[in-house]
């Protein structure tokens, strides 16, 4: 993975007391403190660092935090610790180029590695390889099912936890499906909805996460959390059955735990620090007791480590890949199934091989599409639909939600009706769509509505465009701020469209330039 997002006295004191326990005040060793601020999964380091502080003289004391909280108190300059440790520094890294600090970089250390994985219930993990074509897992592949709720799991909160925020990553760039870092236009709205409609666990940091999962393990079928955690998972006893650990073949993400130097006085305390921890015995310590890859290769491995085949996800180069994605994330209207209406022109050009490519581009969307963005933006477990046939005038209207199968069927079988019209109102049935909107927003203000309007020719009957956009301008502020998304097909009227989804705050898909398919997969519930 390449580069890519009072108080402490008190933890301090605390930490020290913990670590002194039982000892009187002329039995406590004497040497350097190091004061530190450190992923919160680091805790379990805790026994070999007191062994350290017996060996060297050198005391850290600890302040644990999740990577991405810990990342974000330090101030380029300004560092209020000695240490920081670290599951990853690319998120530090970004933070350095966009603070525009032009001093030089904390040195830094590494001395052991894990990967991001997924913990399954053995049961679970039997099905997601049976899902796939090949038996290796994808994080498409559990997006597809978490997106019909065949599979719960728990991750932790990516605005504080490295892992939650690697996570979050390595399925947007799995759903970008362009083979290179995320860039700030590949981040969609509608491409991690589907996955988190099966997040049923959540945490602040991957520590905190373990603990739900041991206490609560009907809540959850699999787990995305460090290699190392899912391991002393397995090994404590607590769980009724072990994991099996899963690595996402299209996005392998490493943690190598860097020590960076903040204080630079301190560097002769450092060194000793680093010196101890890459000693044959602690690189041994360290395997045993985290269940962390040394990266001593001289050390033998574990049994329990896995040959790591799989592509190494590309961590994104720029801040605003990291603030645009956990910003789609912390919306609360992305942690709500929406409703789509879907206005489909069924007028008489559409007769043909034009109907056949809608009807296929549907049975993509219920489910039938096994390309990797396939299965990220297909219909999944609560959504809501209103689909809405038109020619001259609205052919029939119907809602849909998704709980099932039998639901995803239910769409397909309605887009299969023929009954074609002769003339084609464009704006009549714009017109409808956003009555139904207006309805929608009315009974139900938290659920986000989205229009996606889909025809091939010009409008040649019913009122002009103009008098839709006097109607649109005299709905309520709600229903007047819901977005349409226009399909521009065969000879449709690219202007009118353009113009259409752009009052509203959409905008409008040529599907004459790719394909009917692409072009809804690009705008799909899109808000």
């Amino acid at each position: 993975m390449t580069k890519a997002p009072g108080a402490l006295l008190c933890v301090a004191l605390l930490a020290t007391a913990a670590c002194t326990s039982g000892q009187s005040d002329d039995q406590r060793p004497t040497g350097t403190t190091l004061r530190v601020i450190a992923s919160s999964e680091l805790a379990d380091m805790r026994p070999l660092l007191d062994q350290m502080r017996k060996e060297t003289g050198v005391e850290l004391v600890i302040e644990h935090r999740g990577t991405i909280d810990a990342t974000n108190s330090l101030t380029p300059g300004n560092y209020q610790h000695d240490i920081a440790w670290l599951s990853t520094d690319r998120y530090f890294d970004l933070k350095l180029i966009r603070s525009g600090y032009t001093g030089p970089r904390p040195i830094s250390n590494r001395f052991m590695v894990t990967p991001l994985a997924i913990g399954v219930k053995p049961r679970t993990a039997e099905a997601l390889r049976s899902s796939t074509a090949d038996r290796h897992l994808s994080w498409a592949d559990l997006a597809d099912r978490a997106a019909m709720g065949m599979t719960r799991f728990g991750m932790a909160d990516p605005r504080h936890a490295g892992s939650g925020l690697s996570a979050l990553i390595g399925v947007a760039t799995a759903a970008a499906d362009t083979g290179r870092a995320l860039r700030p236009e590949d981040v969609t709205c509608d491409r991690l909805r589907g996955l988190f409609t099966g997040r049923t666990l959540n945490a602040d940091t991957s520590a905190q996460l373990a603990e739900e999962f041991t206490a609560k393990q009907d809540s959850a079928d699999a787990l995305i959390n460090y290699e190392s955690v899912l391991l002393s998972m397995n090994a404590s006893g607590k769980l009724r059955e072990p994991l099996e650990i899963l690595y996402p073949r299209d996005g392998l993400v490493l943690f190598d735990y860097p020590m960076l130097l903040l204080d630079p006085a301190k560097r002769e305390a450092y060194d000793k620090v680093i010196a101890w921890l890459t000693t044959d015995r602690a690189q041994q310590e360290i395997m045993e007791r985290t269940k962390r890859r040394p990266l001593d290769t001289r050390i033998p491995r574990d049994p329990r480590f896995r040959e790591l085949s799989t592509n190494t996800l590309y961590f994104p180069g720029q801040q605003e890949v990291i603030d645009k994605v956990l910003a789609e994330y912390g919306r609360p209207q992305s942690q709500k199934p929406a409703h789509v209406v879907f206005a489909l022109d069924f007028s008489g050009s559409m007769a043909g091989s034009r109907i056949a490519a809608l009807r296929s581009t549907f049975a993509g969307l219920t489910g039938g599409d096994p390309s990797t963005v396939g299965k990220f933006v297909r219909f999944y477990k609560g959504e809501r639909f209103t689909v809405l046939r038109f020619g001259g005038q609205v052919l029939d209207e119907r809602d849909f939600t998704i709980s099932g199968q039998q639901d995803l069927d239910a769409i397909r079988d309605h887009i299969a009706v023929d009954g074609f019209d002769p003339s084609t109102g464009v704006w009549a049935a714009l017109d409808r769509a956003y009555a139904k909107a207006a309805e929608l927003t009315r009974e139900h203000p938290d659920v986000p509505v989205t229009v996606v309007l889909m025809t091939d020719g010009e409008s040649n009957t019913g009122p002009a465009l103009s008098e839709f956009l006097r109607r649109h301008d005299a709905l309520p502020p709600a229903a007047k701020a819901v977005r349409t998304y226009a399909v521009r097909f065969g000879e449709a009227n690219a202007a009118e469209l353009r113009r259409a989804a752009e009052a509203t705050g959409g905008r409008m898909v040529d599907a004459n330039a790719t394909s009917l398919s692409q072009a809804f997969k690009e705008i799909r519930g899109c808000r």
